[in-house]
């Protein structure tokens, strides 16, 4: 396949100011209302989510490093790499061994698989702890290899966006699709198209979503003309489709990376999606693309009828543009302050371009010391794995006006303060397992910081059990477990055990069974205590009895040290 989008270098914003001439730099005044009211994507965050990422030993179709390494059927490696920068990856269950050096700190230089079930959780859970709306699902030419692999990467976006509230839709880029334009009508019609019926596939003005990335870039990639463009724009259109456009950043001049000739194609979109990466890659670059491009974007888009979904990035991480956030921050003001529709940020997993929001190496500690990576802190400033997440998080708030419009950065980049020992949730947000569970009370609310949720297995049918992955050996000393606090909740005992795992099969009993009463008069808790401070990965809890509900039940599954 082709390079896609990573294909398009930087040039001169300047170039479309002619288009622009007299827009200045102030919040946008509209002269026609926008076509879509607040929905799955008017309003809202979107990311773009890749999910292209595969390692030998995985089970996916693809059975390769797939975009780990240039060669996929070699281990990755400082000679065989794909991406600029390298991912956090304490929060998946199962990694891969690849053949860097070990990181900096001593740990084993794994990579996680996408097709892993849990690592789709896992990205969704990340994205529902910072509020993250929206998901835009990738989707390349699937006639070759790597149809059945990205088939089956739909299926888990589904039931991960299902299992945690978010919503996505499908995105078609057409990079390097020679057929396109009949295949993407029958990929919808005969596989796409189902998972419209899932209750989390985003809706806009009532229908569904589905984005085209491709029409109108004016290079070998991309050859279609416009008529084709436009009829396959029309024909989602008349599939009933909320259509988004991924276009040139110069679509309304039809100059620099736009073919001219295409503003009818452009038009016939729902939303306008112009692709920034490339573009920009500081702050002064930043506002100059806002004054030449936003603005008159979106003045085009008011008076057509069309929603506006600007480009956010957070910034190479290889090339040292992120700042600590204040590059992101710049355009999430900007793009607020311009009056827009949507916002879609590029992207959430894109380690290849080091344009990643997913969580992602603090220090050098926690990258292969022979890789040459970079990691967060790389202009010196101390950033948190998850960051970037927080940053998207703040800047949906802003785009929904739950914050107000602010040119500063409302959430540092780290936490300042160290807590006393023992007294940090070592389980908080961490993955879990389970041995099963009923409707939509999954084991995954036992850890999300909420009593309201909770984890409830499925009835009638003890033993079952619960697990967390610290993620790492860690000393455990102390449980502490909660359920809901309403007084719907009557006072039961449940009879509970633990066990411990280094590595996630052989289980050890660290407490024997015992019962453990919860009383919502006095916060509805249960402290376990070990006999020993115990130092495990994965800690279980074992239920066997419970005589308010035939069920195991816990709301919040917190674990701490000594």
């Amino acid at each position: 396949m082709g390079v896609t989008r990573r294909v398009f270098l930087r040039a001169a914003i300047a170039a479309t100011a002619a288009g622009t001439a007299g827009v200045t730099e102030t919040v946008l005044a509209r002269t026609a209302s926008a076509a879509g009211s607040p929905g799955d994507v008017v309003g809202r965050i979107s990311v773009g989510y890749q999910g292209w990422f595969a390692c030998i030993g995985d089970s996916a179709p693809i059975d390769g490093w797939w975009h780990w390494s240039r060669n996929w059927s070699q281990s990755p490696s400082s000679s065989n790499t794909a991406i600029k920068c390298w991912p956090d990856v304490r929060d998946f269950t199962n990694t891969y061994q690849t053949s860097y050096a070990a990181l900096g700190n001593g740990r084993p230089a794994t990579l996680f698989s996408s097709y892993d079930q849990q690592t789709v959780n896992t990205h969704f859970l990340w994205l529902q702890q910072n509020g993250i709306d929206t998901v835009a699902l990738q989707r390349f030419n699937p006639t070759g290899g790597e149809g059945p692999t990205r088939d089956a990467m739909a299926t888990k976006v589904r039931g991960a966006a299902e299992s945690y509230g978010r919503k996505f839709y499908i995105m078609y880029d057409v990079s390097d699709w020679t057929n396109m334009q009949s295949e993407i009508k029958t990929d919808w019609t005969t596989k796409m198209s189902a998972h419209t019926a899932s209750s989390a596939y985003a809706r806009q003005n009532g229908k569904p979503v589905v984005c085209i990335w491709g029409f109108g870039f004016n290079d070998n990639d991309h050859p279609f003309t416009a008529d084709a463009c436009l009829d396959v724009v029309n024909w989602f259109k008349g599939q009933g489709c909320y259509v988004i456009g991924g276009v040139p950043r110069e679509w309304r001049t039809g100059t620099g990376g736009s073919r001219p000739g295409y503003l009818g194609v452009y038009h016939a979109f729902d939303m306008i999606s112009p692709w920034m990466v490339g573009a920009i890659g500081n702050v002064t670059e930043a506002d100059n693309a806002y004054n030449t491009l936003t603005l008159g974007d979106q003045a085009d888009c008011n008076a057509n009828g069309i929603d506006y979904q600007p480009c956010v990035l957070p910034g190479d991480v290889s090339a040292r543009q992120r700042a600590h956030g204040d590059f992101m921050w710049r355009q999430f003001y900007n793009m607020v302050r311009a009056g827009v529709q949507g916002i879609y940020i590029s992207m959430f997993d894109e380690f290849n371009e080091g344009n990643q929001i997913a969580k992602t190496a603090e220090t050098q500690q926690w990258v292969p010391a022979d890789s040459g990576f970079l990691a967060l802190d790389e202009d010196g400033t101390a950033c948190s794995a998850d960051y970037y997440l927080r940053l998207t998080g703040d800047g949906g708030r802003m785009l929904k006006g739950q914050i107000a419009l602010t040119a500063t950065r409302p959430t540092q980049p780290t936490v300042t303060t160290d807590p006393p020992p023992g007294t940090t949730d070592l389980a908080l947000h961490r993955p879990t397992s389970e041995s099963s569970h009923t409707q939509t009370y999954a084991s995954g609310n036992a850890t999300d910081g909420d009593t309201n949720t909770y984890w409830e297995s499925a009835n009638n049918a003890f033993p079952q059990w619960v697990q967390v992955d610290l993620g790492a050996g860690t000393g455990v000393k102390r449980i502490v477990l909660d359920l809901p606090p309403a007084a719907a909740w009557a006072t039961r005992t449940q009879t509970i055990s633990v066990q411990g795992s280094t590595d996630g099969s052989a289980f050890a009993q660290l407490l024997a069974s015992a019962g453990y009463t919860f009383d919502p008069a006095t916060g509805n808790t249960a402290t376990l205590t070990l006999p020993a401070t115990v130092t495990t990965r994965y800690v279980r809890l074992t239920f066997t009895a419970n005589n308010g509900w035939p069920a195991g039940q816990v709301s919040e599954f917190q674990v701490f040290g000594a």
